[in-house]
């Protein structure tokens, strides 16, 4: 198969799986056939499907991936020791582990084409992600506390893990508490990747997106929790602070200089 007969399978699976989808039409157009299928994607309940969907889909994205373009953290340059700032999509970044933003639920984002990173993360990733991050959240028996954080496979990603964190979300004022929390999430996730022996990790700027904590207090939160925890003795080597805005490139390089 090509990457439009790949596409086009995986839509029709997808579309069988549920009545109600009985009478959406595939487009014509490839861009927007790509946007059904990852809205089918991010709508889908976590549960089992054929071992011929998942070696099609595995064909299709990382195909996909390789066109967006794979960056090796080895090609970076570091602006302190250990220390890395990135702007691009955290989803082509090869490394030990990428950190995906969650929610409590820890399945991925249910919005279609939502442009979230824990919807990019599991569109790419593909839907083995949700199923595992579904077992291990029904083996916890409760939502993922803030702060916390797990470990999955990365599937079709080029990295080795996700570590998925809940940040805090702000709805009023920035308390200490909040501060705290945010603190909370990169220590769980450095923990995390120091105990199965990663080298690298790329955090994204957790909760300063739809979770609205300001964006420099939490680059200032996030660089001070990282520069205590690479004084200790452990594997982990390098970390990366992978921003997607200009704004928040800014605010990292102004403080990291």
């Amino acid at each position: 198969m090509n990457q439009d007969e790949r596409r086009i399978f995986l839509i029709k699976e997808l579309l069988k799986e549920d009545k109600r989808y009985k009478n959406i039409e595939i487009p014509k157009n490839p861009t927007e056939q790509g946007d059904l299928l990852r809205a089918l994607m991010n709508v889908r309940m976590p549960k089992e499907i054929s071992e011929e969907f998942l070696k099609v889909q595995d064909e299709y994205l990382k195909e996909e991936i390789n066109k967006k373009g794979i960056v090796d953290i080895n090609n970076l340059n570091p602006i302190q020791k250990g220390i890395y700032l990135w702007q691009g999509d955290i989803t082509t970044l090869h490394c030990d582990a990428i950190v995906n933003a969650a929610n409590s639920a820890m399945t991925g984002c249910y919005v279609p084409n939502h442009r979230c990173i824990d919807n990019a993360i599991h569109s790419f990733a593909g839907v083995e992600l949700r199923l595992e991050c579904d077992e291990i959240m029904n083996r916890q028996g409760h939502g993922e506390p803030t702060g916390q954080a797990k470990i999955t496979n990365a599937y079709n990603l080029p990295c080795k893990y996700i570590i998925h964190t809940v940040g805090p979300i702000i709805s009023y004022k920035l308390t200490s508490e909040d501060c705290e929390l945010l603190a909370n999430c990169y220590r769980s996730c450095l923990n995390l990747a120091a105990k199965n022996n990663l080298e690298s990790i790329a955090f994204c700027c957790i909760s300063t997106g739809e979770f609205h904590f300001p964006n420099d207090k939490a680059a200032q939160i996030a660089i001070k929790t990282v520069e205590e925890f690479m004084k200790k003795d452990t594997s982990v080597k390098k970390v990366i602070f992978n921003v997607f805005k200009d704004m928040d490139k800014e605010i990292y390089r102004e403080l990291l200089k």
